[in-house]
This record gives structure tokens, sequence and C-alpha cells, in this order.
């Protein structure tokens, strides 16, 4: 079946949606494509900084609807369990990708946002169009693509994005779980090879998600045994999950998660939230920057569709610069903290000085974070 399409999406998670609903408040004709159905688990660390509430009232999103956690504090600890305590400058909450990305899907459905549950296997730029293929045989042309479709796809390798072709080390795991748990706080423990983050979401659930080093992980026979055998040695991990007691029937896991830079349009597509650039879970601002991304590209989308005359070119040109400008920095400290927090000496190091100078931590937090999103 061939259709044409004004702006197809593909992927349905933050950035996906958000974009959908974006552009369908202005009755822009949108299309979304995502190869699941909802409510669904997915790998994340489920905390939103609060920089986004101003983008979601303007967009008519109560997330308060969703009975989120406020979190305002940080607990890091080291690999033997010593503890860093900060405020969180801006604050944040705890909500679950089962209930957000649920909440969000139907709130593009009701504005009229077309959904296709199909999975995309090819995407081709011919002319001023872009033709994509599905797995159940449609062919859809669109004038413009965006591409939210996470952390990685078969279409990086379609699209021969730089890094589709190389094995990254990291893996990531994440479960939910009922706990004696401080819903005020968003906490980070680090274990050798790997850093686990605890927070609350939604009906006083604690979504605890891990990342690895395929390295240490595969030494063990399973989860449970890495668990024991490796996170236990941090004595708040141990603690935790002594302690608490398993909601999903087992965790959800994905491999081959890449930090290298990517490009945030790639063969006339426009890469939003993790398509674009994946931040280090470390840093709790992955979710933020998936919405932010959507806000940056879509009001340059509007734009052009009122009627200011934006080429392709400009479009591409414009998107590009403002995510960087608003992206790359960021990044480059998410790749910075990561080295210290994983290194025991830095960790150790960085306890010391956080002790001296409390004050530090706050600053370190703003370098991953941005400012409440203007509307």
């Amino acid at each position: 079946m061939n259709s044409h399409k004004h702006i197809l999406i593909i992927g349905g998670g933050l950035a996906g949606l958000t974009s959908a609903i974006h552009l369908a408040k202005f009755q822009i004709p949108v299309m979304l494509i995502e190869k699941d159905t909802y409510p669904r688990h997915k790998v994340c660390g489920e905390y939103i900084s609060n920089e986004i509430l101003p983008y979601f009232e303007f967009l008519g999103i109560d997330i308060d609807e969703l009975n989120p956690v406020e979190i305002s504090e940080l607990n890091i600890s080291t690999l033997k369990g010593k503890m860093i305590k900060s405020k969180l400058p801006l604050g944040g909450f705890g909500i679950s990708r089962y209930a957000m990305d649920h909440y969000l899907w139907n709130i593009a459905k009701d504005l009229g946002v077309e959904m296709l549950n199909d999975q995309v296997l090819d995407i081709e730029y011919k002319g001023e169009n872009i033709k994509v293929k599905t797995a159940n045989n449609e062919v859809i042309t669109s004038q413009y693509v965006i591409g939210a479709y996470g952390k990685r796809s078969i279409l990086d390798k379609s699209l021969k994005r730089n890094f589709s072709n190389k094995k990254s080390p990291w893996l990531a795991v994440k479960a939910h779980y009922i706990s004696d748990f401080d819903s005020n706080k968003v906490a980070l423990h680090n274990f050798e090879g790997g850093y686990c983050g605890l927070s609350m979401v939604e009906n006083n659930i604690v979504n605890a998600c891990y990342l690895v080093n395929y390295k240490t992980f595969k030494k063990y026979k399973d989860i449970d045994s890495f668990q024991e055998e490796v996170l236990f040695k941090n004595p708040h991990l141990k603690d935790f999950f002594k302690h608490s007691k398993p909601v999903l029937e087992k965790p959800v896991t994905i491999s081959q998660i890449n930090f290298d830079k990517k490009e945030p349009v790639e063969n006339h597509i426009f890469m939003t939230g993790d398509a674009a650039g994946l931040i280090h879970p470390l840093c709790g601002n992955g979710m933020a920057m998936a919405i932010q991304s959507a806000q940056i590209l879509c009001e340059l989308l509007v734009k052009e569709y009122k009627g200011i005359k934006y080429s392709r070119e400009d479009i591409e040109a414009l998107y590009r610069l403002q995510w960087n400008t608003t992206f790359s920095k960021r990044l480059y400290a998410g790749r910075i903290l990561q080295k210290i927090l994983l290194h025991q000496g830095f960790q150790q190091i960085a306890h010391n000085v956080a002790n001296i100078i409390p004050s530090i931590v706050p600053q370190i937090i703003k370098q991953t974070h941005g400012k409440p999103l203007a509307c």
C-alpha cells in the first residue's frame, strides 16, 4: 500500500510522541510508526528533570494525572559505599515509561495523530521526499521524517551511520521493586564495571536501572549471580536488593548501548532523542533531553508549515545548530563524569572534594542539565 504524509515520525518513545503532540497541536498532518504496543516497559532511569515542565504545560500535558513522585535530592556512593549527598538544582520527578509513554500515546491519538503499528525496515531519500518501507509492505513517502527510534535500530545500518557497525561494551538492566525507599531522592551507586540508579516512580514502586560493561557481566551465568557477586559489594546495593521484592516477572535488558557521537541530521532525516545523541544514564537527564530535542525541531517545522519560507537545507542547518548548541556540552560533560565515577581512585578523590566543597556537586549537575524550557 502506498501513501504520502507531510511529516512521518519513526518511533513512539518520548521524543516521537512529544513531537507528534506538538505538531498536532498546530493542526499539522503527521503519522507516527511504532513497532511495539502500549503500555510497555523500557530500559530507562525513569527520572525527568523539572526543566521540561513549562514545555509540557504549553503542550497541554498534565503530568500530575500520572501521580509522579517529586524528587529533590541526589545520593552518590563509591564502590566501597562512601556517600556523596546533594540537592538537585532544579529537582525532578519519577515516572515509569510504562505509564508515561502510554499516556502520551493516548494524547497524540486524541489529537488526531495517525498511528501505525509496524516496523520500518528501510528509508531512502528520493527527490524532495523520503520513501519509507515497513515490515507489513507499507510504502510511505513523506516531505519530512523524524527519527525517534531510540538508542539503536536496524535503521542505523540501513542509513550507514558511523557508529552502527561498532560493537559497544555496554549492557543495561532495569526492573521494578517494592522497597522501603526514600521517595524524595535519586540514588546512584557504583560497582565494579558500572553503576546503578534507584528512584521511585508512581504507585510506590522503585525503579532500579544499571549500566554495566559486558566484560564484567559475562563472567557470571545470569543476572541474579551477577548482582550477588558484583553489585552486593556496594553495601547500599546489597541492602536494597536484599530487602526488596521484584514486581516484574523478569528484568528488562538492552545491549550494545553506544555513547559515540551521533549526527542530529542523517540522510535528511531529523534525529531526536537517543537517536540523535545518548547521554550517560548517570547524568539523569536523558528523558528531558529527548523531550527538548522534540521541541527544538517542532518549532522549526511549525514555522515552515505556517508560511515561513524555510528550505529543507535551512531547517536541517538550523536544527543541527540548535541541537549542538543545546546538547553538545552536556554530552561532553557526561562522558567526563562517567570516566570519573567508573575509576575507583577518582571516586575517592571526588568523595573527598565533595565533602570539603559541598557546593561543587550541584554545579557539576548543572553541566548536564538545562534551564526550564521557554515556550
